[in-house]
């Protein structure tokens, strides 16, 4: 017997030891990969010792491959985590018969345990000396990608060429991790904006790739049936004259074990926002006032610029952030920000992370027919993905809430749960001038003076229907807010919110306008 076990740990040894790949693209093979992305000691590995059946696809060069792909699962800052690497050196990294079941295997393992997959991809597609069969193989992961989809969060990471059938694998997860220069069409030729488009998240090598995986799953619950984890800060709530919001937060500090020694009160968002509709900014300083430690993580930060969404905490707990970016296109919505938001949204209520939308937002300007039904497309897609959510939801108008922009932004028409404004927010179907342009436009042309004529009209207008207390006037907003206190406001509501309970009608899944 201790002659066998001497020969296991030999073999054993050599898959391990045979880990840094010559082949790969920063000297990482798949098994160092995994050591990167694990706690470490904490990977135990499935299958190690599989073989192809097929000769002829083994490689000369390290005939103890694992196939191709190493497959398991460990932990993540202490929470379960099943993972599979794909290994260049190995049959190129086609997919056989051998290397999709063990890939089936460990997508099942994640799914009945309730528990992340993350795939960490690099390689060509189905294996040619296996035919049309290393095809369908193919489709069995995908599928399965298909199946788990909302159900435990499924994470690509590309640290490689990905052709054929593997470009598509990580795409049906619900985030993308890219090192930059690895994305490839189907034909190999590799594109800057196809990585914009197609990474959630964009990193210049491996490590700092694999880091922010972990610092993503820290975000995100194991399963759709559980809440995100809580991670405490010693970053003051801060305090609010309302008493719901006191309640809410003293019935907070019996629950949790958190500092309340001092309150914090952000100042500085009083003058970030200009009152000025026009005048751009950076949402991103919004964001950063309001959140534990000032610290979030943008999702799709190079693409889709009119919004920005990112996962950040508020009083310890996961929340996603939907903001409107003033300084894109005059804060104007896109096309691409709209579908990014929409998608955002969607992750947020499949994974129970409560959602935050700081909006200030002109209506459209479209420069073409074509850019208008893409506009309208997309916009509808935000308006179903906040329609169908089932996540607490919180809105707050910042500045400009005009038209349908307003609508789609969560407003209290779509079902948000609580409606905030601050001192500066204008509700309104359009600005002034447009208004008084199109409605008043008999009187102006019959008016002896129609520039005063207009100018008086654009102040009345104003003064009746853009004033900042008008929205609460007429129930679009449950208040106005002073800024320097969104930040407790926002971590009270939450916590009163965190017992949200809402049943979607039954039906088997809804009807996206894809």
């Amino acid at each position: 017997m201790a002659q066998r076990v001497a020969e296991l740990d030999r073999v054993k040894a050599a898959l391990v030891g045979g880990s840094g790949a010559p082949g790969s693209r920063a000297g990482f093979g798949a098994r160092d990969r995994v050591d990167l992305l694990l706690d470490e000691g904490s990977f135990v590995e499935t299958h190690p010792l599989r073989r192809h059946r097929d000769p002829r696809c083994a490689s000369a060069a390290a005939p103890e491959d694992a196939d191709g792909v190493v497959t398991g699962w460990g932990t993540v800052q202490g929470r379960t985590t099943f993972v599979y690497a794909l290994d260049s050196r190995g049959t190129g990294s086609g997919l056989g018969e051998t290397h999709a079941e063990k890939i089936h295997k460990v997508m099942d393992l994640a799914e009945r345990a309730g528990a992340p997959l993350v795939s960490l991809c690099e390689g060509s597609g189905a294996h040619f000396l296996e035919g049309a069969a290393s095809l369908a193989r193919y489709g069995g992961i995908l599928r399965r990608a298909a199946r788990a989809s909302g159900v435990v969060p499924q994470i690509g990471v590309v640290l490689g060429p990905c052709e054929g059938a593997a470009a598509y694998a990580p795409l049906l997860g619900d985030f993308v991790f890219v090192v930059r220069g690895t994305v490839a069409a189907a034909g190999g030729a590799g594109l800057p904006e196809a990585e914009a488009r197609t990474a959630s998240f964009l990193f210049e090598d491996e490590e700092s790739c694999l880091a922010g995986v972990r610092r993503l799953l820290s975000f995100l619950p194991a399963n759709n049936r559980e809440l995100p984890p809580l991670d405490a800060s010693d970053d003051p709530v801060g305090q609010s004259n309302d008493p719901v919001s006191r309640n809410a937060d003293r019935s907070r500090s019996r629950s949790r074990s958190r500092s309340r020694s001092r309150s914090r009160s952000s100042e500085r968002l009083r003058e970030i926002v200009p009152r000025e509709p026009g005048r751009p900014y950076d949402i991103h300083e919004v964001i950063g006032e309001i959140v534990d430690d000032g610290a979030y993580m943008e999702v799709h930060e190079g693409w889709g610029s009119g919004f920005v969404c990112a996962f950040a905490r508020l009083g310890g707990e996961t929340v996603g952030f939907v903001a409107d970016q003033p300084r894109s296109e005059r804060g104007a919505p896109d096309a691409e920000g709209l579908r990014k938001a929409a998608g955002f949204v969607t992750i947020c209520d499949a994974f129970n992370i409560p959602l935050v939308t700081l909006v200030d937002a002109p209506d459209f300007v479209a420069g073409s027919r074509r850019e208008a039904g893409e506009l309208i497309r997309h916009g509808a897609g935000l308006l179903y993905a906040y329609g169908n959510a089932t996540v607490p939801r919180i809105s707050v108008v910042l500045r400009k809430a005009h038209g349908a922009a307003y609508l789609m932004r969560d407003s209290r028409a779509i079902g948000t749960d609580l409606a905030l404004a601050w001192p500066t927010n204008e509700i309104a179907v359009t600005d002034a001038e447009t208004a008084v342009d199109v409605a008043f436009r008999r009187d102006l042309a019959e008016s002896d003076d129609p520039q005063i004529a207009r100018e008086r009209l654009v102040k009345q207008y104003t003064a009746r229907f853009l004033h900042p207390y008008y929205g609460a006037e007429h129930g679009l907003v449950d208040d106005v807010i002073d800024p320097a206190a969104t930040r407790g406001i926002l971590v009270a509501a939450l916590a009163t919110l965190r017992t949200k309970q809402e049943d979607p009608p039954s039906r088997k899944h809804g009807n996206p306008p894809l």
